[in-house]
């Protein structure tokens, strides 16, 4: 029999996972991503619990720990340079490893690169299902079918839109948004996560590994018809909400310098995703498509999670899409859930709205377990 396939949009984390563990299943999954290539852009991000469990069956746990960043803790910086930390990241015993987002998704597809087909340059522009299978036809590439279309395209999702309808309606600002990009030098604090905070924002330098990250995270309304593509519009909101109000941690100047000359820098509203269901006939959605938010560095982790289960119930209801989509479905959204939940904590704890915020957030912070110090830091980076 010819083996049942499945076309994935999205080549970020989820669709690389999915690909994988759908060709052990016996199917044959194409990945299409709209990039020409993998993306450089992207703060790091944790694989732990059960999606380090993925990662460990997958084989890819030994590239993971050589691409892990170096960050040991997270200090919150005070307006008068004073360092509450470094907290201890993470919770001991478990697996879990941190890495940037790019280099997670760059090793994910290489573990699936043999088995699956992918077409990067590349967009879906209309999907026609039937009882039988789903035509799909790209920007670029022929008209294909296939027997199942899987949408893993992220917060905008384009198959979500063309199956559901607008995001308008299932995608909700939750008052964040957040920037990042790659400073292109070492971090001066090597193994320290340094978090600035003023009234409403955040400003973190990350040392990750080799070249330092910061990331912009702070508080904003919502802006209808905002592309999100449009990188000169999206620096003037990051320039807007940070300079030029006598807020001047030391390694802001240099941050909004090389924020105005990057050419590679993600942005996006931290929003959530709700939808009544995840699948119509053939088609279903996967990772920040179906179940966004996480502010905590899990959504990577939920992709892989999910993305393992799909495979799952696929593989054990190959001949019932229905009945597998809604298996997935209901094991995945108890997962997704919890963490969804946890937004409102979140956003208090990495940008308090207000200046007393900031102090209740730090005095709380004091009484956290501590990374052991070993050498002394410098104070400023």
């Amino acid at each position: 029999m010819d083996r049942p396939k499945v076309l994935i949009c999205g080549a970020g984390i989820a669709g690389p996972t999915l690909a994988y563990w759908l060709a052990r299943h016996g199917f044959h999954p194409t990945v299409v991503e709209r990039a020409q290539g993998l993306r450089s852009s992207g703060n790091p991000v944790d694989v732990h619990g059960a999606a380090a469990e993925v990662a460990s069956r997958m084989g890819v746990m030994p590239r993971l720990r050589e691409a892990a960043t170096h960050a040991t803790g997270l200090a919150f910086v005070t307006a008068s340079g004073h360092r509450i930390g470094p907290l201890r990241l993470g919770r001991p015993g478990r697996e879990e490893v941190e890495v940037p987002r790019d280099d997670l998704a760059a090793i994910l597809t290489d573990a699936a690169r043999d088995d699956a087909e992918f077409l990067f340059g590349d967009s879906v522009t209309a999907l026609c299902q039937d009882a039988g299978g789903v035509d799909v036809t790209f920007e670029h590439a022929a008209p294909r079918r296939f027997d199942l279309v899987v949408g893993a395209d992220g917060l905008h999702s384009t198959v979500r839109t063309l199956v559901f309808g607008p995001e308008t309606g299932f995608v909700h600002h939750l008052g964040l948004y957040i920037a990042t990009l790659w400073l292109g030098r070492p971090a001066a604090d090597p193994t320290t996560i340094l978090m600035y905070n003023a009234p409403g924002r955040s400003l973190t330098v990350h040392p990750a590994r080799g070249s330092a990250g910061a990331a912009f995270i702070f508080r904003g309304p919502a802006r209808p018809g905002l592309g999100h593509r449009d990188l000169d519009a999206h620096k003037r909101i990051v320039l807007d909400a940070y300079d030029g109000d006598g807020w001047q941690p030391p390694v802001l100047p240099e941050l909004l310098e090389r924020l105005r000359a990057a050419q590679d820098m993600f942005f996006d509203s931290i929003s959530q995703v709700r939808l009544p269901t995840w699948s119509h006939g053939r088609v279903t959605l996967l990772g920040d498509a179906a179940s966004c938010v996480s502010l905590f560095g899990d959504g990577s982790s939920l992709a892989m999670i999910g993305a393992a289960t799909l495979a799952e119930t696929l593989a054990a209801n190959s001949d019932d899409h229905a009945t597998a989509f809604r298996a997935y479905e209901i094991r995945h959204r108890k997962v997704s859930r919890a963490r969804q939940r946890g937004h409102v904590l979140a956003a208090a704890l990495l940008v308090p709205a207000t200046q007393t915020g900031i102090t209740v957030r730090n005095l709380a912070a004091q009484a956290l377990p501590r990374v052991p110090t070993r050498s002394p830091r410098r104070k400023s980076d």
